[in-house]
């Protein structure tokens, strides 16, 4: 029996029917209070509790073999530390403490890129230490302190594997996810700004690989960094277009003038639309601003990793969203050269 939570998360959708595809037999950890239609129709086992509770999480996990630890809390606003340190790093802790009790044989746990160290002149591999005296957002540090919750649990004698993810492309984006909004955004035409700026980007079909491949050949105490390219900001807009038949309708603006807009956008966010997703944060411009590279080749000489496309994987996210009804397809030109029906023209998200 294989435990895996985050399983209404990007990466633990993919994940979870990749398993299944697989044959494996699944038990999920899902939150009563949370919405959990995502897995409706799923053959998995239900078993519901809270990562911040360790008696729910010894009988979550008690039978299981393995464990794919994806759940977190992620954001890149800089307020809710009291959660996202709670949620993360107390929450990992009490699930590597049950598996350990109850015998668990290994436990892959999902990490972030944003939490290994950068170096501005090569790309970053898994040696680069995370600098904690740099401006970071909250959830980058609750992450480096998750790495070190995992190799407590190491010492303690716990098989524990991490397997680093970048920004996440594909299908199965219940939320949807940050980049999942944005390609939505896309498709309706909705005007924005953006920087200049560029990141790895994983495609879902390669990060649910690499935490498969982490779990069958991962050395333990160890960490891999899975992705599949870097792109700028301009090469993904393009990526877009290409895929929704749209132009590029967005501003770009130089960093330090977005910089700005983003700060006024947190201030705005914060104080007067505390329940609205702010999409370009000021961490999310620094970052982008950064363009750091992400190196694969460990994972790819120790655990015979092979990135994928990241094109498809935008064509995979695009076609998802089409057929949840969340995005209406363009159609072809019309005779006489009038367009027809465009993507996002009365297209209405549904719930999931």
């Amino acid at each position: 029996m294989i435990l895996l939570t985050g399983a209404n998360g990007h990466l633990g959708a993919n994940l979870l029917r990749r398993l299944l595809a697989d044959g494996a037999h699944v038990r999920v950890l899902l939150r009563p209070q949370s919405d959990n239609s995502t897995i409706n129709g799923l053959k998995v086992e239900h078993a519901f509790g809270d990562l911040r509770d360790p008696a729910s999480l010894l009988a979550t996990s008690k039978g299981c073999t393995s464990i794919y630890h994806c759940a977190a809390q992620v954001s890149t606003v800089s307020r809710g530390e009291h959660d996202i340190f709670s949620n993360n790093v107390l929450g990992t802790r009490n699930l590597l403490r049950v598996a350990l009790e109850n015998g668990v044989q290994r436990v892959v746990v999902s990490g972030s890129l944003s939490a290994t160290g950068h170096l501005p002149d090569r790309p970053t591999d898994e040696t680069v230490p995370f600098n904690p005296f740099e401006r970071h957002m909250p959830y980058s540090v609750s992450k480096s302190s998750v790495e070190h919750e995992c190799l407590k649990a190491v010492a303690d004698g716990l098989d524990v594997v991490t397997a680093v993810s970048c920004a996440i492309l594909g299908p199965n984006d219940f939320k949807p996810s940050r980049m999942g909004q944005v390609l939505l955004e896309y498709a309706h035409r909705h005007r924005g700004a953006y920087v200049p700026g560029g990141f790895e980007f994983v495609a879902a079909d390669d990060i649910v690989e690499g935490h498969l491949l982490a779990m069958k050949k991962g050395r333990t105490g160890q960490k891999y960094i899975f992705s599949t390219e870097f792109m700028t900001m301009d090469q993904l807009f393009d990526l877009f277009g290409e895929v929704t038949g749209q132009p590029n309708m967005r501003l770009r603006l130089p960093p330090m003038i977005m910089s700005g807009v983003a700060e006024i956008g947190d201030f705005i966010y914060r104080n007067f639309l505390p329940g609205r997703r702010q999409l370009l944060t000021p961490a999310a411009v620094r970052l982008l601003c950064m363009g750091r590279r992400a190196d694969t080749s460990k994972a790819q000489r120790e655990l015979g990793y092979r990135p994928g496309s990241i094109r498809e994987a935008v064509r995979q996210a695009y076609d998802w969203f089409v057929a949840r009804g969340m995005i209406e397809r363009a159609r072809p030109m019309a005779y006489g050269g009038s367009p027809g029906k465009t993507a996002g023209a009365g297209a209405k998200a549904r719930p999931s």
